[in-house]
């Protein structure tokens, strides 16, 4: 029986998701919660729990607060998911959503997070090293906390890498810029994203499969840049593809990038093709636009979706 890969997410920043139903949402005035949920979230804790999916080991790392842990261990310990999560004193961060049915637009409201000292980040840098064994994939997502340096995701970039491990990161601002100095395995960043890395605004299609190719030619594996309804682009080795996504209706686009990179990720770790990857990252994403929550309780809607997904290939 061979023996699956290894994947350990890092969530330095993650939070507790409160999303409210408000249809007709307005500031200013009285808003009534149709329906709401509670969900331990963060990049790496969503894209965790969606890789337990396809029954692949995964290990959970990061920053916890010690004062309400208790959801995410609950959680993990259901999925299955091997916690080594630092606890850093304090409470995780909630993030309040509030979705519009009416127009489907999601406002956010972001609590501060944690700080961490100088012993908590050693600590983190300590479990990667031990969790990046040979040939493991760590995806390191989200955003950074409060006084946490962006040249932190390069030292762990370097650290999976020295581990002979890969590094998948989808991450934004400053830190998506010192993690391509370090040079990943995949970064995925939206076209927003993309823009602000290379200090630019992304006029076209055109536009954005150069930047890919150029990041490509400077080191990087897997160049995804995903263009919200539009679908995403996809730039590995000498192909290049374009992903277009079935037609839902949507509800909330709160954990679909995070669906797109679980969808690579598990990809990657199960051997598939590229297409064969892309056309199951598009259709997790589509299925988890379609609900309300950062993560999906099932594969079942992303598995119908699949035969929709058109993707067509770009030539280079």
């Amino acid at each position: 029986m061979t023996e699956k890969t290894p994947i350990v997410t890092v969530t330095m920043n993650p939070a507790i998701d409160l999303t409210c139903s408000v249809p007709g949402f307005a500031a200013g005035t009285v808003n009534r919660v149709r329906e709401h949920r509670m969900d331990p979230a963060g990049k790496g804790v969503n894209i965790a729990f969606l890789l337990r999916m396809f029954d692949l080991p995964v290990t959970v790392t990061g920053f916890l607060g010690t004062e309400n842990s208790g959801i995410f261990e609950r959680k993990f310990d259901a999925l299955g998911i091997t916690d080594r999560f630092i606890r850093v004193p304090g409470e995780t961060r909630t993030g309040i959503k509030v979705l519009n049915a009416d127009n489907g637009e999601t406002t956010d409201i972001n609590f501060p997070g944690l700080s961490p000292d100088a012993p908590h980040l050693e600590a983190l840098f300590e479990e990667v090293r031990q969790l990046a064994v040979k040939d493991a994939i760590v995806v390191i997502g989200g955003s950074l906390p409060h006084g946490v340096s962006p040249e932190v995701v390069g030292r762990l970039i370097d650290i999976v890498r020295t581990q002979g491990a890969r590094a998948v990161v989808d991450t934004s601002g400053p830190a998506l810029k010192a993690a391509v100095e370090s040079v990943p395995s995949l970064i995925k960043p939206n076209d927003d994203e993309l823009a602000d890395l290379v200090g630019r605004p992304m006029e076209n299609l055109d536009d954005i499969v150069a930047e890919a190719r150029r990041l490509h030619g400077e080191g990087i594996e897997t160049v995804a840049v995903s263009l919200g309804a539009r679908g995403a682009l996809f730039l590995e080795g000498s192909d290049a593809l374009m992903s277009s996504p079935p037609t839902i209706d949507p509800v909330s686009t709160v954990g679909a990038g995070d669906a797109m990179i679980g969808g690579l990720v598990a990809g990657m770790a199960l051997g598939m093709p590229m297409e064969d990857r892309v056309r199951l990252a598009t259709a997790l994403s589509a299925a988890t636009v379609a609900q309300s929550g950062p993560s999906l309780e099932s594969l079942d809607m992303a598995r119908a979706l699949e035969s929709q997904v058109v993707i067509n290939t770009i030539t280079l």
